[in-house]
């Protein structure tokens, strides 16, 4: 349990990071419209912070159970057909999470003999974040799957969606 904990807070930080990074990103292209300073990488960075922005929050996103979905069919499950269904979406997203990260390391060894066009690495760096995110994605449709068959989802809070 304290191993998921710190994975948690650790998907959280790179999360907050990554976000953070695309601001200061964003930033620093925006002033250097007015400087005579032309930062040519910037749009590459953005694009590959955003990546690795949702490849963090992906997962905790589905750990939290904040993807989006249709409240008003599940205010009428009952809490067994509701247990179920979930379980079996879980299944689902632990099926495709294992496709993907299958074909994440096919993609992160194509990224191999790639380069970034205006930054100094390799591309596999940045087509790890489909492997990352899929293994992510799998331990924890996982450890939801264990939450609900045994019962310790609560899912009168995650009714009505999310407070503003």
């Amino acid at each position: 349990m304290k191993i998921r904990i710190w994975l948690d807070r650790a998907l959280s930080f790179l999360t907050v990071a990554s976000f953070s990074g695309v601001i200061i990103v964003v930033m620093i292209q925006i002033m250097s419209r007015y400087l005579p300073y032309t930062a040519i990488w910037t749009e590459e960075l953005t694009r590959y912070l955003f990546l690795y922005a949702i490849c963090f929050g992906a997962p905790l996103a589905l750990l939290r159970g904040e993807f989006i979905n249709v409240d008003l069919i599940f205010a009428k499950m009952s809490h067994n057909v509701r247990r179920f269904y979930e379980v079996f979406i879980y299944l689902l997203i632990l099926f495709l999470g294992v496709i993907l990260v299958k074909e994440g390391w096919f993609f992160y060894q194509l990224g191999k003999n790639q380069t970034s066009a205006t930054m100094p690495f390799q591309m596999s760096a940045i087509h790890a974040s489909i492997l990352i995110m899929s293994i992510f994605l799998v331990l924890y449709s996982i450890v939801k799957i264990i939450r609900l068959i045994r019962n310790k989802e609560d899912f009168n809070s995650q009714i009505g969606g999310g407070e503003l």
